[in-house]
C-alpha cells in the first residue's frame, strides 16, 4: 500500500502562529491565568496539551483580573473585545492571522467611509462575527447566491469581503450578482491563498487514489470543505481526528492520500501516518504527541543565520515560519530598498527565505529577524568572489557625494568615481540616484573601502561590439540607432560602439536646410549602409527609405497621353519646370506652350499659375516627364490693337461743331480794331 501525502496539508500559518504563540509563553512570567478566547484550534490533542500548561479556554470576561495573560487566536476578534480586554488590564497576546487582520482593515475602513459591509461567510463562524465586530455589528452576511435579492442595505455603496476558507468560484458569482443589484460595489479578494492550494491539491490528489483520509477536527470549517472536495472524486473518503479513527481499508486499496485541515498540527499528521504504517507492518505502535509536537519546533540562538519560509506579510512586517514555537518578523522596510521591489511576486507564501536571529522574543512572543544582516554578509562574500574573478555585480545608486556617487549592493557602500560612472563626461550626477547599473569592483581594501567602475564595462563592450560590427558589417545592412549628434551637414548615429553618419541629403527626399528638421539628439533610427571602410572606420548610412520617393512606382499614378494640372514652379529660358506633386516636376519646352512663338515663356505664364498639360514622355530612370500646354489649349500672346490710319486732305482738322463759333470770334476782334 501507497501513502501519498499532500504538500500543503495541515497548519496553515493563521493557526501555526497562534499555536506557537501559545506553547511559546513562558508561565512563570504571567502573573496571573493564561486564556484563549475561545478554543485556540479545532484539535482536541493540542488543546489537552495546552490545557497541561495551564492554558484554558476562557469562559467569561467577569473571571479575568489584572494580571492575567489573554490570547487572540487566529479568527480573531471583534474591536468591541479588546476594548473590553483593555478595560480589564490584562496581557494580550494577538494570534490573528494577518489575512484576517486584513479583513478587519478594511471593514472598519470602509464602514466608515460610509460603505455597508457584506460578508460572506457562515454567520456562526468565529472568523465572521469577528469580522462583523469592526463595522460595529452591522454587517449583512449571506451565505448563498439566494440571499443576495433579500438584502435591502441602507444605500448603494457596497464593500464585500469573503471568510478565508471560503470558495472562491462562489464568491466570484455572489459578487456579480451583487453588481447587478447595486449601483456600486467595490470587491476585496480575501479568501486566503493558503486554503485556495490546500483545496486545490486536495482535488486533484483525490482523483487518482483508492481512498482518501482527511485529518482534521469535525467543527473545523475548512477541514469540512476539505472532506466535500474529496468526496465527490473518490467516495472511499473518510475524515478522521487521530489516528484512533482510521478505518480498516479494502483489499483492493492500493493507494491511499492523506491531506489536513488549517486546524490540525504537524504531529497529528505524522501519528496518523506512522499508525498507519504500523497497521501495514501488521503491528501496532504508540507515538507520544506532547513529545512529537515539542519535536516539530526548533531551537534558536541570536545572531544565527536561518531559514524559512514566507506565510505572508502586511504594511509593516513579513512573516517567516521557522519551524520554530514562533514565528519570524522580518521589518517589510528590509526590502524597499530595492527599486523592483514587488511584495505580490517577492513574498509569495512557501518561498525560502534567509535571515539573521536578532532577538528569540521581540517582547510579543515573535522571532525578531533581519534580512538586510544576511544581505550584508552574503552581499560581502559575493562582492569579494566577484572582484577576486572579474566579474560584474549589479548595484543600486542611492545617493550623490563629492567626486561621484555612492551604490548599495546587498547592504554594502560602494564608491564610484564621476570619472567611472560612464565613458564620457557626465556633469550632472543625480539623475543616476535610483537607478540600477553594472559595476566592477575595481579596489576593495575592506568592507569600508570598496571602489567600483562602469566606464571599464562600458568600453568593454563597446570594443567588443564594434568588432563584432565590423566582422559582419555589409553595404544595404540595416541596423537600429540612436542619434547621437546633430551637424549641419548631417547626423552622426550610434549604432552601438560604432558610429556612423546620414548625409543631409539622405535623410529626406524633400529639400532640407538643417537636419533637426527630420531628427533629434537621442531618437532611434533605423538606417542603412550605403558606404563603409574599414581602415578609417567611416561609415555612411541612408535613412530615407525607397517607398517615400515621390518618384516610387511614378509609372502607376501617370501615363503618356494623361491630361494633368499641375502649378507653374519656375522659369529658364528653354520652358517652364511645373510641379504635378510634391517632390514630382515636369518640363513644358517653350515650343510646347503656344502655338506662336515666344521669346520667353513669362509672355504668356506666371510662377504660381495653374495649367493643363498632356503627357508626352516620361523617363523613370532619369526622372524626367516631358509636357505640352497646347496639346491641351494652348496659350497665345495677347495682339494690342493698331491705331486707325488718317486720310490726307487740304483743310484743316477742325471739328465742324466749333467752326461757326471760330468765325465768330475773329469777326469780333476786326471790328474793336477797325473802331
Amino acid at each position: 500500500m501507497k501513502i501519498i501525502r499532500a504538500e500543503n496539508a495541515g497548519f496553515c500559518f493563521g493557526v501555526d502562529k497562534a499555536v506557537k504563540s501559545a506553547f511559546n509563553l513562558n508561565a512563570e512570567e504571567i502573573k496571573g491565568n493564561i486564556y484563549t478566547i475561545g478554543e485556540l484550534i479545532h484539535n482536541q490533542q493540542v488543546i489537552d496539551a495546552l490545557e497541561k500548561k495551564g492554558i484554558k479556554v476562557l469562559d467569561s470576561y467577569d473571571t479575568l483580573k489584572e494580571g492575567d495573560c489573554v490570547i487572540i487566536r487566529a479568527h480573531g476578534v471583534g474591536e468591541n473585545v479588546y476594548e473590553e480586554l483593555n478595560k480589564r488590564g490584562v496581557k494580550i497576546i494577538d494570534a490573528t492571522c494577518p489575512y484576517v487582520k486584513r479583513i478587519h482593515q478594511i471593514v472598519r475602513k470602509k464602514s466608515e467611509e460610509g460603505y455597508d459591509i457584506v460578508i460572506f461567510g457562515d454567520p456562526k463562524h468565529p472568523e465572521v462575527i469577528g469580522i462583523n465586530g469592526w463595522c460595529k455589528g452591522n454587517a449583512l452576511i449571506i451565505t448563498d447566491e439566494s440571499q443576495v435579492e433579500e438584502l435591502s442595505p441602507g444605500n448603494n455603496k457596497v464593500a464585500v469581503v469573503a471568510q478565508t476558507t471560503s470558495k472562491g468560484a462562489k464568491y466570484d458569482k455572489i459578487c456579480e450578482l451583487l453588481k447587478k443589484k447595486f449601483a456600486f460595489v467595490l470587491k476585496f479578494d480575501t479568501i486566503c491563498s493558503a486554503t485556495v492550494r490546500r483545496q486545490t491539491e486536495a482535488h486533484e490528489l483525490s482523483r487518482k487514489v483508492d481512498a482518501m483520509i482527511v485529518i482534521g477536527g469535525r467543527n473545523s470549517s475548512n477541514t469540512q470543505k476539505l472532506y466535500q472536495i474529496c468526496k465527490e472524486n473518490c467516495s472511499e473518503t473518510y475524515l478522521v481526528e487521530n489516528k484512533d479513527e482510521l478505518p480498516l481499508f479494502k483489499k483492493n486499496v492500493n493507494t491511499i492520500g492523506i491531506t489536513a485541515g488549517a486546524s490540525t498540527p504537524e504531529s497529528v499528521i505524522k501519528e496518523v501516518i506512522f499508525h498507519m504504517q504500523d497497521m501495514m507492518n501488521g503491528h501496532e505502535g504508540e507515538i507520544d504527541f506532547n513529545k512529537a509536537l515539542e519535536e516539530t519546533f526548533t531551537e534558536l540562538r541570536p545572531n544565527e543565520v536561518v531559514k524559512g519560509k514566507i506565510i505572508g506579510y502586511n504594511n509593516n512586517d513579513v512573516f517567516v515560519d521557522l519551524g520554530y514555537k514562533a514565528d519570524g518578523l522580518i521589518p517589510m522596510e528590509e526590502f524597499l530598498d530595492d527599486p523592483d521591489f514587488d511584495p505580490e511576486k517577492e513574498l509569495v507564501p512557501g518561498k525560502e527565505i534567509e535571515a539573521l536571529v536578532v532577538k528569540i522574543n521581540d517582547g510579543e512572543g515573535n522571532v525578531s529577524l533581519s534580512k538586510k544582516k544576511v544581505d550584508f554578509i552574503r552581499g560581502y562574500e559575493i562582492a569579494e568572489e566577484a572582484f577576486k574573478n572579474n566579474t560584474p555585480i549589479e548595484v543600486v545608486v542611492k545617493e550623490v557625494v563629492k567626486g561621484g556617487v555612492v551604490a548599495d549592493f546587498k547592504g554594502l557602500r560602494i564608491f564610484i568615481p564621476a570619472s567611472q560612472l560612464s565613458d564620457r563626461f557626465v556633469k550632472d550626477l543625480t539623475p543616476y540616484v535610483g537607478k540600477k547599473i553594472k559595476i566592477l569592483i575595481i579596489e576593495m581594501a575592506n568592507k569600508r573601502r570598496i571602489v567600483g567602475s562602469s566606464r571599464v564595462l562600458i568600453e568593454k563592450e563597446k570594443a567588443q561590439k564594434s568588432a563584432d560590427f565590423w566582422d559582419n558589417v555589409e553595404v544595404g545592412k540595416e541596423y537600429t540607432g540612436t542619434v547621437k549628434s546633430i551637424t549641419k551637414f548631417g547626423v552622426f548615429v550610434d549604432l552601438g560602439g560604432v558610429d556612423g553618419l546620414i548625409h543631409i541629403s539622405e535623410l529626406s527626399w524633400k529639400k532640407i536646410d538643417d537636419p533637426s528638421e527630420v531628427m533629434k539628439v537621442g531618437d532611434t533610427v533605423k538606417v542603412r549602409v550605403t558606404e563603409f571602410d574599414k581602415e578609417t572606420q567611416k561609415i555612411s548610412l541612408g535613412y530615407r527609405k525607397a517607398e517615400d520617393n515621390p518618384w516610387y512606382n511614378i509609372e502607376e499614378r501617370y501615363h503618356v497621353g494623361d491630361v494633368v494640372t499641375g502649378t507653374v514652379l519656375r522659369m529658364v529660358p528653354f520652358g517652364v519646370f511645373v510641379e504635378l506633386e510634391e517632390g514630382v516636376e515636369g518640363l513644358v519646352h517653350i515650343s510646347q506652350i503656344s502655338n506662336v512663338r515666344l521669346g520667353k515663356p513669362d509672355e504668356v505664364l506666371s510662377v504660381g499659375q495653374k495649367v493643363e498639360m498632356k503627357i508626352v514622355d516620361i523617363n523613370t530612370e532619369l526622372k524626367k516627364i516631358s509636357l505640352s500646354i497646347k496639346d491641351v489649349k494652348p496659350i497665345d500672346p495677347v495682339k494690342e490693337e493698331e491705331p486707325a490710319v488718317k486720310e490726307e486732305t487740304d483743310e484743316e482738322d477742325v471739328p465742324t461743331e466749333h467752326s461757326e463759333e471760330m468765325s465768330n470770334t475773329i469777326g469780333d476782334i476786326l471790328n474793336e480794331k477797325n473802331n
